[in-house]
């Protein structure tokens, strides 16, 4: 008869190794994931380095640590425990060589895991601790399966470190490998044959559940939604105590600072060198929203990340409603989930794993029952036109209702301040104009402080009665929406507010400028400053008179045209015709209506650059 002794022994082993690496595997994989330090890749390389050695190496240096001469086996031996040629030494064995695929496996499904839920977990309020085990854990899931399952096989088929460090004690030490390694040695081939059928049984079983459990993750994902789903239709009072797990989070801590002893107001005055340049802003804001204009890069979401932690000024201070939020000089850097800042993220940062009542739910504040929190949670969706999907998951919603869920969220922490990262970029553009009237109408009734990250001009001067353009790093215009556009201070304020039209100019009289470019002269109104660089006017305000007795008025011809659905660019050359199509002057925009009575005309044409919106501009 067959002894099944290594069998057991086998088994006993490699699921008692697995156990132990599944909990030090997540464990060093969690620390891995948020270690910045210098000797990381030192670090990473001894976590992982039994996966490359020889086992016989590793069994060696484990005999070495753990033989009587060994550093750990002379303590052990002082307590008169001895390691070596016992089962422990085969499961200490397995558990090393087993590690290595249960930590990268770990590691890689933390990393797969988008960073910006992370960050959004902190800004409503979730603890470290919380993220770990509501984000990172159920999303990881499938990952940390699969790792589970490699382990066991890694550890059921360990041989040489087991050898070394364990021996071959028939009954207690010796494993299945190291008994089919015997039995083939010593004829016993048909013993060694039955052994291999086993070993090769439980793997094909592991490769099948790790293949099964990765393709079938969103057939059971969608199987756990409907069985979530009914059980919240006909047992609407289980729901409480079948998933109380998200919708009960609470904050380690409420909000301490109630709004109406203070005024409604942010500070910001915080500099960072980034690898370009340096982000130096100084502005202060009240419940009025805010828009932060600027090329791509130029820090606008980094400021925003500065004020809701997630990123840390190198000095200087934030305040937010009385309450100091940052202060270099006095060591004070609140967490992210002490901030109570809403950040609503470019692609929104819905929990996948969490139903929209869930994800609404994660951030409100303390103290609240669970009727009162699913009350909240039916009046935000309300608030943002999505009555009654509270039982569905981010996955099955369109892009603008994921958008609305984001910013009900948000809203449902009670923050002080909202900060928006270009909320409607991943919107097309159909979509833009229903989600900007709901975040408008949202943003008229919220009694906190609002920044605002858009590329799209328009919509920033609909949002936004103030505004702030943002260029390397600098704020260099902070007024108005109509001062900002109507009358920017310098060139760059009026290239990023979409003005297309310039020219170098040098004042030649108290009233009368040099248009260099355009080869014109110009009268205009306003002052002209001893630091002028250019002379601008907008596309759209260019005039076309029928006589030219009018001031600025100048016979034009057209170079070339662009037409877009509504509208016609023109590109005109002043004084003399066009060479070519890249010979004009100045770009005019028409509305078609205008652009059909203007097209027949013989040339020249007549333009005129009004003196009420001529542009003098400064460099910077």
């Amino acid at each position: 008869m067959t002894d099944l002794t290594p069998i057991w022994i086998s088994l006993k082993t490699a699921t008692t190794a697995t156990v132990i690496t599944f909990f030090l595997g997540i464990m060093a994989a969690r620390w891995m994931f948020n270690y910045r330090g210098k000797s990381k890749e030192v670090i990473e390389g001894l976590l992982t380095a039994p996966l490359v050695l020889p086992p016989t190496v590793v069994g060696f240096l484990l005999l070495l640590l753990l033989g009587k001469n060994g550093f750990i086996g002379q303590i052990l031996a002082s307590f008169g425990v001895t390691v070596i040629f016992s089962w422990y030494a085969t499961v200490i064995a397995s558990t090393v060589v087993a590690f290595p695929l249960m930590y990268k496996t770990a590691l890689g499904a933390f990393k797969q895991i988008d960073r910006n839920l992370f960050a959004c977990a902190r800004t409503l309020g979730a603890s470290e601790n919380s993220i770990f085990w509501q984000i990172m854990l159920p999303l990881a899931k499938p990952g940390l399966i699969a790792g589970t399952l490699l382990a066991f096989a890694r550890a059921l088929g360990e041989f040489g470190a087991t050898l070394m460090l364990a021996g071959s004690i028939p009954g207690k030490t010796e494993t299945i490998p190291i008994a089919i390694f015997f039995a083939a040695e010593g004829g016993a081939m048909d013993r060694a044959l039955f052994l291999v059928i086993i070993m090769l049984a439980i793997s094909l079983g592991v490769i099948v559940g790790v293949n099964y459990g990765t393709e079938a993750r969103q057939r059971t994902k969608h199987k756990g939604q409907s069985t979530k789903k009914w059980l919240i239709k006909f047992f609407p009072k289980a729901t409480r105590y079948l998933i109380p797990q998200t919708w009960l989070v609470k904050r380690q801590k409420s909000l301490d600072y109630p709004l109406p002893k203070y005024p409604i107001e942010l500070i910001v005055d915080i500099q960072k060198q980034l690898p370009g340049f340096l982000l130096d802003v100084s502005f202060q804001t009240n419940q009025t929203p805010l828009g932060l204009l600027g090329a791509s890069g130029a820090g606008k979401s980094l400021i925003l990340r500065c004020i809701a932690g997630l990123d840390t000024p190198d000095k200087g201070r934030i305040v937010l409603n009385g309450r100091v939020l940052f202060d270099s000089e006095k060591g004070i850097n609140l967490p992210p989930c002490d901030r109570a800042c809403g950040f609503l993220f470019q692609n929104y940062a819905l929990f996948p794993h969490l139903t929209i009542a869930e994800n609404i739910a994660f951030g409100m504040p303390s103290g609240k029952s669970y009727w009162e929190i699913k009350q909240e949670v039916e009046k935000q969706l309300i608030s943002v036109d999505l009555p009654g999907i509270g039982d569905r998951y981010p996955g099955e919603l369109s892009g603008g209702q994921q958008q609305r869920v984001a910013l009900a969220r948000a809203k449902a922490s009670e923050p002080g301040i909202m900060l928006l990262d270009e909320p409607f970029s991943a919107l097309d553009t159909y979509l833009r104009d229903k989600q900007e009237k709901i975040l408008r109408n949202n943003l008229i009734h919220y009694q906190g402080v609002t920044l605002f990250i858009t590329h799209n001009l328009e919509e920033a001067y609909r949002v936004c009665p103030h505004l702030m353009v943002i260029d390397r790093g600098k704020a260099i215009s902070h007024g108005t929406k109509q001062n900002i556009f109507e009358r920017p201070s310098n060139y760059r304020t009026a290239q990023l507010t979409g003005c297309k039209n310039f020219s170098h100019a040098v004042a030649i009289g108290n009233n009368k400028i040099q248009a260099i470019d355009w080869n014109c002269i110009l009268e205009v109104i306003e002052p002209i400053p001893t630091s002028l660089k250019y002379v601008g006017i907008r596309a759209h305000q260019l005039i076309f008179p029928d006589t030219e007795d009018q001031t600025n008025t100048f016979p034009c011809w057209l170079a070339t045209i662009s037409e877009t659905q509504h509208r016609m660019t023109l590109y005109l050359k002043l004084n003399q015709p066009a060479n070519n199509p890249e010979d004009y002057h100045l770009q005019a925009e028409v509305f078609k209506n205008k652009w059909v009575q203007l097209k027949d005309r013989p040339f020249p044409w007549k333009i005129q650059l009004s003196q009420l919106r001529i542009m003098l501009l400064k460099a910077t």
